[in-house]
């Protein structure tokens, strides 16, 4: 299999299906709209012209980062894309830091994925060196 990342090209389309794809849903184009354009970066990973993962980064630039929306299509997990595609995160994030700085990368894990993070390195909350991480979903 060959595919790319891209960064910065996720369309609302593109994030909308695989957000679906996940069974999270469906989402308001103009909400999705507007989340994409206020990220710090998007990720597109692609095959040929077909968007296959996708993932949203938020941050500040230094000390902190957020994952948000990492997706696989569920026809390609297995492959070790979600694996790649976080790595590659990773390097960027690193590519954005002076020498000597450094950033936290948090993320709250899609419901029976926790594993895939352990796996990866990531520590689950609580842990020694903080408190336990929390969600709260604010409406309009």
């Amino acid at each position: 299999m060959e595919y790319r990342i891209e960064h910065n090209t996720l369309t609302p389309d593109e994030h909308m299906a695989l957000w679906e794809s996940a069974g999270w849903g469906s989402l308001d184009r103009e909400l999705v709209e507007n989340s994409l354009r206020g990220s710090y970066a998007t990720f597109a990973v692609r095959d040929g012209g077909r968007i296959i993962a996708m993932a949203r980064l938020i941050g500040d630039g230094g000390m902190a980062f957020f994952l948000k929306d990492l997706v696989v299509s569920p026809y390609y997990q297995g492959n070790g894309i979600g694996r790649e595609l976080l790595a590659h995160i990773e390097d960027f994030i690193r590519g954005e830091l002076k020498e000597g700085w450094w950033s936290y990368l948090q993320l709250m894990s899609a419901k029976d994925k926790e594993e895939f993070y352990l796996k990866c390195g990531y520590k689950a909350h609580p842990h020694e060196h903080s408190g336990a991480g929390f969600t709260k979903v604010i409406e309009r």
